[in-house]
């Protein structure tokens, strides 16, 4: 597989984003969602001086950004970890703190281009969608031993699906005949199950119940709300850090955790905000970023990014 068609999202306005963190000397930046490396290989091209910790959970994708951040390996290091893994591994490698932190946030090209991962929709694959393959429980799981009642919660709560009664109902209808092993039959059942307005919105109707799918079998949404802390946390101050997220319900998670890092917590009144109070962060982005319509043209994936920005501006006080 080529590394040529991954075009890594939003690229040059990450390390724009970056940039006045990484420019200065003994710089170390982590991206926490390596994948293919193409945002890492471009952070160590551009600041031939910084020290990359790169993490993935993905045993596959380590492989093959390995090979192509070779070049670069006295200065990278790729650990097979979780993004909300970060305390612990910058503890095991002794860095106390970093200046930037990249997250790129969702499924990486690979799972979605490897049919038997069972992350797309649009071709026929075992139900797995496990982003590390060595550990947890696959969709198929989930649709085969989840009561109905949490079905339909994670449809809604991770899908956003209005419709997630009617699909869970045909599910369990279905899985009391024959379980499910692949996503064919998944689609099928859930094109049956719409209401023909429902199938009118949206592109595929699959979409909103594998997404959800996706993030309960990785936990994808509480390694979020864990990571994002501990990333602003790992900052020194004038580290900088850019997220790129790519459905509502993560870029929420990353909105709250920067802007409460961005406001006072002092009570209302004080004529003199004491430093304990000050501002943790400054937002480098009013609201979110989106890509430019040229991006989107030449990469449909850029579609729905959002990117957030923040730098720490002083330390905690205790």
């Amino acid at each position: 597989m080529s590394n040529d068609r991954h075009v890594p999202v939003m690229l040059q306005r990450c390390l724009d984003m970056l940039a006045p963190a990484l420019e200065r000397p003994g710089a170390v930046v982590v991206d926490c969602t390596l994948g293919l490396g193409g945002h890492s290989e471009a952070l160590l091209k551009r600041f031939p001086e910084v020290r990359l910790v790169a993490l993935d959970r993905d045993k596959e994708a380590l492989r093959l950004s390995g090979e192509r951040l070779a070049p670069y390996s006295d200065r990278a290091t790729l650990v097979h970890a979780v993004y909300d893994e970060l305390p612990e591994v910058l503890d095991r490698l002794g860095i106390p703190a970093v200046d930037g932190v990249l997250f790129d946030l969702g499924v990486s090209s690979m799972q979605l281009d490897e049919a038997d991962r069972g992350f797309a929709y649009a071709q026929d694959a075992p139900l797995d969608m496990r982003m590390d393959q060595s550990t947890g429980i696959g969709a198929a799981e989930v649709l085969n031993t989840y009561p109905p009642g949490e079905l339909v919660r994670i449809l809604r709560a991770y899908g956003e699906e209005k419709q997630a009664k009617r699909i869970v109902s045909a599910i369990v209808r279905e899985r009391e005949k024959e379980l499910f092993t692949t996503s064919a039959r998944l689609v099928e059942l859930i094109r049956d199950a719409l209401p023909q307005a429902a199938k009118r919105t949206g592109g595929n109707p699959a979409k909103r119940t594998f997404q959800a799918l996706r993030i309960e079998v990785n936990h994808e949404l509480d390694s979020v709300e864990r990571a994002i802390p501990a990333a602003v946390k790992a900052l020194a101050v004038g580290g900088r850090v850019a997220v790129l997220s790519y459905q509502s319900l993560e870029d929420r998670i990353v909105k709250q955790v920067f802007a409460a890092g961005a406001a006072t917590t002092a009570p209302p009144g004080l004529p003199v905000v004491p430093e304990k109070y000050q501002p943790r962060l400054k937002l480098l982005t009013r609201g979110a970023e989106l890509p430019t319509e040229e991006e989107v043209a030449e990469n449909r994936r850029a579609a729905p990014a959002r990117l957030r920005g923040v730098e720490r501006i002083r330390e905690d006080v205790l």
